[in-house]
């Protein structure tokens, strides 16, 4: 049937693109994806076969905000290791060992102040957060003013003010391995690094280090590369390690929005109409 086929629909990055499959659909018009993430796609490779590629923005960017605020809570409130003592048979704890960090008044640094991380900043603002962020371009002064936000130049600048880290950037050369030991390193000891855009963002081993040696105090990824982790990685057996199944999309409207995101993409492309969310080849 490869002949009839003019639309993918990738979920969870199924179909695999290669140049084998594009070779074997001659008639192919555009990819949608479910979901912003494209780094799973080889977008020059696509785009010189003439296809067209959407993502769904839209769709995600409230619900993946929601996750990482989520995050944040339940690792400044320590709630998976308070439920596994309330859970337990003897629940045997002191009062001392459980203690958590307040969120109010606390400083979250944002890297990456696109869609999504733009919506954290406005449920932060909520939570009476004091708001850094790092971006490629700057926000307008408006945009950030309804947030009272902050902007910093240099990363490193965020990163030694911030009490909780947000990553939120889209994985490219520039961004794999963005935060290594030196980034660690600048952080407070007691901050918290947050994950919701792609695992291979951290250098999983200088964050394994940082977290056992007291380099910073906490960690909470909704990625991790690879995902799943291997069952024997070190970063599953770190009580300050909140790691939830890459689910920043994973609710039941989410879902509903992202395919009618994509089938407005669709169809766009094959009445011949300007693409709502088309992704361009860098």
């Amino acid at each position: 049937v490869g002949k009839k086929v003019q639309a993918i629909y990738l979920w969870w990055h199924k179909p695999i693109i290669d140049e084998e499959l594009l070779l074997s659909l001659p008639n192919l018009k555009v990819i949608a994806n479910s979901g912003v993430g494209m780094d799973h796609l080889d977008l020059k490779l696509v785009a010189s076969f003439g296809v067209k590629m959407a993502n769904a923005p839209r769709a995600v960017s409230s619900t993946t905000a929601d996750a990482g605020m989520a995050l944040l809570l339940a690792s400044a409130r320590r709630l998976v290791e308070v439920h596994n003592i309330s859970v337990s048979p003897s629940m045997d704890y002191c009062e001392a060992d459980i203690l958590g960090v307040k969120v109010s008044g606390a400083t979250l640094g944002i890297i990456g102040m696109g869609r999504i991380g733009y919506k954290i900043a406005v449920r932060a603002k909520a939570f009476e957060m004091n708001i850094v962020y790092h971006n490629r371009t700057r926000r307008k002064v408006q945009e950030e003013q309804a947030v009272s936000a902050t902007y910093c130049k240099k990363i490193d600048s965020l990163l030694q003010q911030a009490d909780f880290v947000m990553l939120v950037v889209s994985l490219t050369p520039q961004t794999r391995r963005l935060i290594g030991k030196r980034e660690l390193e600048l952080m407070k000891p007691t901050a918290t690094l947050i994950n919701i855009s792609r695992g291979a963002v951290v250098d999983q081993e200088a964050l394994v280090a940082a977290l056992q040696t007291g380099v910073i105090r906490a960690a909470a990824l909704d990625v991790t590369s690879p995902e799943p982790l291997p069952r024997d990685h070190a970063l599953l057996k770190l009580k300050n390690v909140i790691i939830t199944p890459h689910l920043g999309i994973k609710t039941d409207k989410a879902t509903y929005m992202i395919t009618e995101e994509a089938v407005e993409n669709i169809l766009a492309a094959l009445n011949g109409l300007p693409l709502p969310s088309e992704v361009l080849p860098s």
